[in-house]
């Protein structure tokens, strides 16, 4: 595993510090810079969620490049102490909220904010990315109209899905990385 730092951006080249042991599942460059490549200028002044935060790597990268905020979450202390960390030496602090909770409990509960851009990279191979999208599903208004969806999981986790508010509108493959991009359904 390589050194995890910011690609572009008013942060670029800062190095961020990673998760002791094998609880996160960090976004590699190449996949990080794809996804900020697709995102391109719309990621400026998005509100963004970060539902599995890790390392914080992506909710960063995206303050990097000019989104307003970024909530992220994860139920584990040393990931919400690493994100801390992170937030400090990139000095986004003010634009971040780290909480530690449980994504599930936190998306189960009423929203307090519509997100432009909700991002979903759970710990692999437990199906949580169905659990998260199914959540979100049944509150719609957590994303903003023009907002997307974005889950990171390795492709073998990937099943359509029925839904009522979402649909799929583009998927990428980077090595046993899987990218899938949700909007609101018209």
């Amino acid at each position: 595993m390589g050194t995890l730092r910011v690609i572009a951006g008013k942060a670029k080249g800062l190095r961020l510090k990673t998760v002791p042991g094998d609880t996160t599942r960090p976004i590699t460059d190449i996949v990080k810079e794809a996804l900020f490549n697709i995102l391109g200028d719309e990621i400026a002044d998005n509100m963004i969620l970060d539902l599995f935060g890790g390392t914080g790597a992506v909710g960063i990268e995206a303050l990097s490049r000019g989104a307003r905020f970024v909530t992220f979450l994860d139920k584990g202390q040393q990931a919400v102490r690493t994100i801390q960390q992170n937030l400090m030496t990139t000095k986004y602090t003010d634009q971040a909220e780290v909480i530690r909770t449980d994504a599930f409990t936190y998306l189960a509960s009423p929203p307090k904010v519509n997100f432009d851009l909700i991002y979903v990279a759970p710990p692999q191979y437990k199906l949580m990315w169905q659990k998260a999208i199914r959540l979100i599903e049944s509150k719609p208004e957590l994303l903003s109209d023009n907002g997307q969806i974005i889950v990171q999981i390795n492709p073998i986790e990937w099943e359509e899905l029925s839904l009522d508010n979402f649909v799929v509108f583009d998927t990428r493959k980077y090595g046993d990385t899987l990218l899938v991009f949700f909007e609101k359904s018209v």
